[in-house]
């Protein structure tokens, strides 16, 4: 087996666990982030309040900061420790992601003019018929660039992964580099990423064309 041929099966091996960050990433900070901004519309002022300071901490400090929170804090703190560390990894970038998700939510609600609730209630349709045909198709519309913006950087802050020793793609290279004194696997990596980024970019262009039936 060629060194080219070893170098190219390590990296497919560490690319598991960044797809498999990539992915339960999503799975978490999807939904957690429509819970997070309907918390942030709440007309309860506490809730409101915590929650949109809850956005503030977690969008001023680095990702990485918050891996390491992750990783500590609950040993220090409760006397818990998160021994594993991929899951540590998934919780860190399920919050940090949720936060910026539930501001383009925020965003995307906030952008649709009152006239759309006025024109269904007028139409006869109950609150949830208006939220579910006339505004939620026209929200999806409008936060679908920001979302590709945001998973397409998730793909890229999977590599903030190695700061607790997970194996991915970088730290894998990092490792090649180091016991072979040859500098070309690191710049390497880039092929996978761009292959990774180059697969959502089309995937969330069909989306967009296929949402241009609703015109906004």
């Amino acid at each position: 087996m060629s060194f080219f041929v070893r170098v190219n099966t390590q990296l497919l091996e560490a690319s598991r666990y960044t797809l498999g960050l990539f992915v339960l990433t999503l799975v978490i900070a999807i939904p957690l982030g429509i819970l997070v901004a309907a918390c942030a519309l709440s007309r309860f002022r506490p809730i409101r309040y915590a929650t949109n300071t809850f956005i503030w901490i977690v969008r001023g400090t680095p990702l990485m900061l918050q891996i390491i929170v992750v990783m500590y804090g609950p040993g220090l703190l409760l006397g818990i420790p998160i021994k594993s560390q991929f899951l540590v990894a998934v919780i860190a970038f399920g919050i940090n992601y949720a936060a910026y998700f539930a501001e383009i939510y925020r965003g995307g609600i906030l952008s649709m003019p009152k006239g759309q609730y006025e024109a269904g209630t007028v139409l006869g349709l109950s609150r949830a018929q208006i939220n579910g045909r006339i505004v939620l198709p026209q929200v999806v519309k409008r936060i679908t660039p920001a979302m590709g913006n945001e998973i397409i950087t998730l793909v890229k802050d999977t590599s903030l992964a190695s700061v607790i020793g997970i194996s991915e793609i970088i730290m894998t290279a990092k490792g090649i580099v180091a016991t072979s004194a040859i500098i070309w696997p690191l710049f390497y990596t880039a092929v996978f990423y761009l292959v990774m980024c180059g697969v959502l970019t089309l995937v969330f262009k069909a989306i967009e064309k296929r949402m241009n039936y609703y015109k906004v």
